[in-house]
């Protein structure tokens, strides 16, 4: 997190609750062949939805952009979408969900755009510069927000905030 940034720490029960959410806002417009994720951040939030949407195909694109936590660098797919999964859906991807825990510039968002235009894409949060790229979200956060979700974490002391605003 760089200076200037607020910290938005979450826990993995506000994260369940928040992925229960968004599992009821797209209970209404599937049904969903497939539910792709978008790897790393997109894989628990994809185990809660399809749980909750019924959905049982789950494959995953794997694309590297934070590469040290506080820099998003140049962006890499690891693993493309399996044919057979693309095939789940009709052309373009209508009839997939794709889901990942967070859109923030929309960097990802747009690469998993590109493979499925027609997808029906999902996040849990979602930040300024990303949010026109996502169809369904729970959570809008300020672009100089850091999420720290709770994979992420550990259990430590928290400073109070007014010990950050001391002038």
């Amino acid at each position: 997190m760089s200076q200037g940034q607020k910290a938005f720490p979450v826990s993995w029960d506000q994260f369940h609750r928040d992925a229960r959410a968004l599992a009821w806002r797209l209970a209404e417009s599937g049904p969903f062949g497939a539910i792709i994720c978008i790897t790393r951040g997109g894989l628990v939030p994809a185990a809660i939805v399809s749980r909750e949407l019924g959905v049982r195909v789950i494959e995953t694109v794997c694309i590297a952009s934070y590469h040290d936590y506080a820099n998003q660098g140049e962006l890499q797919v690891l693993k493309h979408i399996a044919d057979a999964v693309m095939q789940k859906g009709e052309t373009g991807g209508k009839g997939i969900l794709v889901i990942d825990d967070l859109v923030d510039t929309g960097k990802t968002a747009r690469i998993v755009r590109d493979m499925l235009p027609d997808a029906h894409f999902a996040t849990v949060y979602a930040k300024p510069l990303g949010r026109p790229l996502v169809d369904t979200f729970i959570t809008e956060v300020s672009q100089d927000t850091w999420i720290y979700f709770p994979w992420d974490m550990g259990l430590a002391y928290q400073a109070p905030i007014a010990e950050g605003h001391k002038g």
